[in-house]
């Protein structure tokens, strides 16, 4: 089998819970208390996921905004495995990979309201405040961590993708640390963009039911610190395998006939050296879109044929995170195997 690379503990904010075993509780017990309904810009009403406030405290941030706090609040729930990292392997060993999407609109929609009607951008507005990159920025700065600090933006699979890139680090012998994971704001940007889609639920979202009616959309952070060495405190969870793959069919739109999301689970798989038969659960993207809910389905269904595996969602509880759900979503399975270990270790495949 495969050398595997271990997760620590997770770091956690969103909706459903400030931190990794609130978050356990809201999904074992199916609370949905954390989605709510909020006012956009344009005045329409939107169900969604928002982070506590009460847990969001002001950062040394140099671009201090939502999304940052949001991370920062995640980080400091692992900074035992952050600064225990930094002196096992000095700041050049240790490495950043974050995956997410909005890049401070909170900042840049009034900015750029005022650059259109005053014809100039408000004093102390940079275009910086816009940079895909400051996410992974701020955590090098914070920690001061001169490896490689990599952003990711790929829509929905940003932080699986920064996760995935961690292991290849790490394996490649890059880096022997790795700080991992996501983080994305529930923005009007986002919100509305959605909505223009016609993707948005006027409900609570309801994945995999024949009455699935749309996303309901999120914002959240979870972080871990990746290494090649397992963690001597924490449960021993670790990453056998991943698959990545893109199937170019339409800009919003997954394939119907879920080729793409076949193709990722099979190289999970194949990479972890795994039967189908063997994975006891899969946390699906599961958005309570028509297109995306049938096209998992039909992948599964080709992927693991006979196999009884069970399968879910938990995107109502959360909110669809977008560029944190991967992240997110990994730190929900790392939970379910230590909270229901029967073994001394556990392992997660990442499609």
């Amino acid at each position: 089998m495969t050398d595997p690379v271990y997760f620590s503990k997770p770091g956690v904010v969103c909706a459903a819970g400030s931190s990794a075993d609130a978050l356990w509780r809201s999904c074992v017990t199916g609370d949905q208390s954390g989605i709510k309904k909020i006012r956009s810009l344009s005045g329409k009403e939107f169900f969604a996921g928002r982070a506590d406030d009460a847990v969001l405290r002001k950062t040394s941030a140099r671009l201090d905004m939502r999304s940052i706090r949001i991370e920062d609040a995640a980080l400091v729930q692992i900074e035992r495995e952050i600064f225990g990292a930094l002196s096992e392997y000095g700041a050049s060993r240790v490495a950043v990979c974050v995956g997410s999407c909005d890049n401070g609109t909170e900042l840049s929609l009034p900015a750029h309201a005022a650059f259109v009607s005053d014809g100039a951008f408000p004093a102390g507005y940079a275009l910086e405040m816009q940079g895909a990159d400051y996410v992974a920025t701020y955590i090098a700065e914070k920690y001061g961590i001169s490896g490689p600090a990599l952003a990711f933006s790929t829509a929905c699979s940003s932080s699986a993708g920064a996760i995935i890139k961690a292991a290849e680090l790490l394996k490649s012998g890059f880096a022997d640390a790795v700080i991992a994971g996501g983080v994305d704001v529930t923005s009007d940007t986002v919100l509305l963009g959605f909505d223009s889609l016609e993707a948005v639920s006027p409900c609570i979202t309801n994945p995999l039911s024949a009455n699935r009616c749309g996303i309901t959309l999120g914002e959240g952070a979870a972080f871990f610190v990746m290494t090649r060495d397992a963690p001597k405190d924490d449960m021993l969870v670790s990453l056998l395998g991943w698959g990545e793959s893109a199937d170019a069919y339409h800009m919003t739109s997954p394939d119907p006939s879920g080729a793409g999301a076949f193709r990722a689970m099979k190289t999970a798989l194949i990479r972890a050296e795994l039967a189908p038969d063997q994975i006891d659960y899969i946390n699906l993207h599961g958005t309570g879109t028509k297109f995306n809910d049938a096209m998992e389905a039909k992948a599964v269904a080709e992927v693991f044929a006979d196999c009884a595996v069970s399968v879910g969602s938990t995107k109502p509880l959360t909110g669809h995170t977008l560029g944190a759900a991967g992240a997110l979503e990994a730190a929900i399975c790392y939970t379910a195997l230590v909270e229901n270990a029967g073994k001394a270790e556990d392992d997660i495949v990442l499609p």
